[in-house]
Order: structure tokens, then sequence, then C-alpha cells
């Protein structure tokens, strides 16, 4: 059984329980195992006085780990509605009922400790990934308006019965047989000046780079 167990045996100071002849903790000597005890059979009383009794012991043991105040409230409260819910599983038997307390907060601490660091983990990853696209996107619009500039430079070097139809085709979103009966041209003459258009500028891209 895990040492962070509540119910496991060994905790709490030796030499503490007084213990009847039949092996049992007497209340008298472990209050908050009485307590327990009857919160456990739905006993409201007892929760409010192991809270009052207990509760600014219990916080400092979670402050010590989570060394926050506000996190440390939110545990104890956690703490205090899993002693509401699940107390049925103390037995006095195992240890003191202070003990049981102590090792369920700290259990609940070293979780809260453990989410935290694993959310700074997650944020952390999340900034590095949004910035890396943010920069891939911006230097992929830098890239495409220099092609852009470079293309449009170089169109101008292309004879106009050339450069039109590619115009028409890459920056109009036109097809072929589009441009082909919008310039009054075969649809085979068309694509032949496009074809050589394209080898020019190619050409003239690859000299400018």
């Amino acid at each position: 059984m895990s040492s962070d167990d509540p119910s496991a045996p060994g905790h709490g100071p030796p030499g503490n329980d007084a213990r009847a002849s039949d092996g049992t903790v007497t209340t008298a000597a472990d209050p908050s195992s009485d307590q327990l005890l009857r919160i456990a059979t739905g006993d409201r009383s007892a929760f409010e006085e192991l809270f009052v009794a207990q509760s600014r012991i219990l916080m400092a043991v979670i402050l010590r780990i989570v060394r926050s105040q506000s996190l440390a409230e939110e545990v104890l409260q956690e703490c205090f509605t899993e002693v509401w819910t699940r107390c049925s599983g103390f037995d006095p038997q195992r240890g003191t009922g202070r003990a049981w307390l102590i090792t369920l907060c700290r259990r609940r601490a070293i979780d809260c400790v453990r989410s935290v660091q694993a959310q700074q983990d997650r944020d952390y990853a999340d900034g590095l990934r949004a910035s890396a696209e943010e920069g891939e996107q911006v230097e992929q619009t830098v890239i495409d308006r220099s092609e852009s500039d470079r293309t449009v430079t170089a169109l101008k070097i292309l004879p106009p019965d050339q450069a039109q139809p590619i115009v028409m085709a890459f920056y109009q979103g036109l097809t072929h047989a589009e441009i082909s009966e919008n310039l009054k041209m075969p649809l085979g003459t068309i694509k032949s000046r496009i074809r050589d258009g394209m080898k020019k500028l190619r050409e003239e891209l690859e000299a400018s780079r």
C-alpha cells in the first residue's frame, strides 16, 4: 500500500495512541479519530468541530508545499470535501485521525503542484509553438511579397503577347479557354504563348536571385 494513503498503517507519531484491550485506538487520546468516525455517519457537527480544530495546522502543511495562499485555500477546501465524502475509509487501528488528515492534505497539495507545473509547461510549449508559427507566417509573407515584386518586374520584360495571357491566367484566374475567348485567339496559340512566356519568366527570375 502506498505510503501516501491516509489509511496506510504507521501514520502518526508512535506512543500517542491509547489502545483498549481489543487493540482499537481510544477516542479520548485522539479526538480527530472520534470526529472522523462521527462524520462517517453523517454527523455535521463533528465535521464543524474537526474543521475548527484542525484547519489551521492542515493549512500550514499545505502552504509549505504549494507556497501560494490562494492555492492552499483551494486545496484545503478540497481536502475537507474529501473528508466528508470518504472518511468512511479511515481506520483508527491503522493510525491517528490527525495523521490521516495530514497525509490526505499532503497528497492533495503535491497533486496540485504537479497539476500547476504541468499547466505551466503546456502554456510555455503553446507559446513557443504560436511564436514559431507566427514567425513562419511573417517570413512566408515577406518571401511571397518579394517573389511577387520580382515576378511583376520580370513580366515587364516579356513581349505583351506573352505577358498578357500569363497575367490573365495567374493573376485573374482565367482558364486557357477563357483567355482564348477573351482575346479572340486560337486556344493552341494561347497555350504556346503562355508556355514560351513562362520559360522566359523563369529564366529571368533565376537570373535575378
